[in-house]
């Protein structure tokens, strides 16, 4: 694996990430969730065509503990052939970011708690890297302790002790013929001075980047940025950089501006779940719509109306006459071949076509924030992006995305 810084602005920066594979794709990237390696919602023989950046998907080795095996996983040459997803990054993460089950007081030496399809159990360090190796991931993220921010200090100090310790024997029972692909956990929960401990403690080990985990877990989010700000600056510069837990398009824009460089999100899911579909806009400087500039929002003109900036509702009988696509321009799949209206019928009749048909333009959408956020730290504008991005999600206002980047 080969990661390459190629520009910087201010703090975020633009990677290139060559796999062993051969796979290269430039950071800021989204890792796209998967129960047991397969999307949750897109078929997977659309993910290839779905847009030039969907080849990066993350998984949990905790789906392959019990059902399937991790000796039906070998058997089957990994979890790339068993997906039938061969040309795509896979990165094994112990927490299931769909799942959200950390819970922070169980643990032992032995290994940490996490909720299977039997129940919580006690993982040991034996039985993740056994399904690890089954896996053959791109990348693969040590055995966190990975607790909350809300626990004691002594249960802090503890989480970091095992987690220091844990990658240094999950690094022991790596296979050696899939060379080096190990993300050193970094944990400490609501301490500074702990997240410090655990950074310096993993840029000793000799592993292919790091990813900062215990985010997204009831942490201020004022002090966020402290968090990952004090763990990144005792992380060497060179080596890549992962975060789990943060999923929203303010937090990977908090996130970018700290200096990562993957992130996973369930934010594309949850709004598909929802039945509502991005519409926020992704360029800078594009001019607002004559009908939008009278226009004085309301702190309940929103999704109950089928309307807001960064998402609309297409269960409101709003677009049950709105033959446009979901966002004017936009080229993904969906918005290309289908309307509101007959997403709006499909929902209202409950179709299954309508979460596929949504996921896939809100992924898409997802996919083109990131790219987004690439042009501007290779223009060295993020700042001006973010502040940007952040002031007109405040106000309740529609853009044609068709506009190009002004850099």
């Amino acid at each position: 694996m080969e990661f390459t810084v190629r520009a910087c602005s201010g703090h975020g920066r633009v990677g290139s990430l060559r796999l062993a594979s051969g796979l290269e794709f430039e950071t800021p990237s989204l890792l796209m969730i998967t129960r047991r390696g397969l999307p949750v919602v897109i078929p997977p023989e659309m993910l290839m065509d779905l847009h030039p950046d969907s080849r990066a998907c993350q998984f949990t080795p905790m789906h392959f503990l019990e059902d399937p095996l991790a000796a039906v996983v070998a058997k089957a040459g990994g979890v790339h052939k068993l997906a039938s997803l061969t040309g795509f990054a896979m990165v094994a993460v112990a927490r299931d970011s769909l799942g959200n089950e950390i819970a922070g007081e169980e643990a032992s030496n032995l290994g940490a708690s996490f909720e299977t399809s039997s129940g919580r159990r006690i993982v040991g360090l034996e039985k993740y890297m056994e399904v690890v190796n089954a896996c053959k991931p791109d990348l693969w993220v040590s055995l966190p302790d990975e607790v909350p921010h809300w626990v004691p200090e002594k249960r802090n100090r503890e989480s970091v002790d095992h987690t220091s310790q844990w990658l240094d024997h999950c690094l022991s029972l790596q296979h050696a013929e899939h060379g080096n692909r190990c993300l050193g956990v970094v944990v400490g929960a609501g301490s500074l001075e702990e997240r410090a401990r655990s950074a310096e403690q993993a840029a000793t080990r000799n592993v292919a980047g790091f990813s900062l985990a215990g985010f997204g877990l009831g942490e201020d989010v004022a002090q966020r940025g402290f968090h990952l700000e004090v763990a990144i600056a005792k992380l060497p510069n060179d080596k890549l950089r992962h975060v789990c837990g943060l999923g929203s398009p303010e937090e990977v824009l908090q996130a970018v501006g700290a200096g990562i460089d993957l992130l996973d999100s369930t934010y594309p899911y949850m709004l598909t779940k929802e039945c509502l579909a991005m519409t926020f806009p992704l360029k800078m400087e594009v001019p607002l719509r004559n009908a939008d500039r009278d226009m004085q929002p309301t702190p309940d003109h929103g999704v109950a109306s089928g309307f807001s900036l960064a998402k609309v509702n297409l269960r409101s009988a709003t677009y049950g006459i709105d033959e446009t696509p979901l966002v004017t321009g936009c080229k993904c799949y969906t918005c290309k071949r289908h309307t509101k209206v007959y997403i709006n019928q499909l929902l209202n009749s409950n179709e299954t076509l309508a979460q596929t048909l949504l996921e896939i333009h809100n992924t898409y959408h997802y996919l083109e924030f990131f790219k987004a956020i690439r042009e501007s730290i290779k223009a060295d504008k993020f700042h001006e992006f973010r502040t940007w991005f952040t002031s007109q999600r405040v106000f309740g206002m529609t853009y044609d995305v068709s506009e190009s980047f002004v850099a």
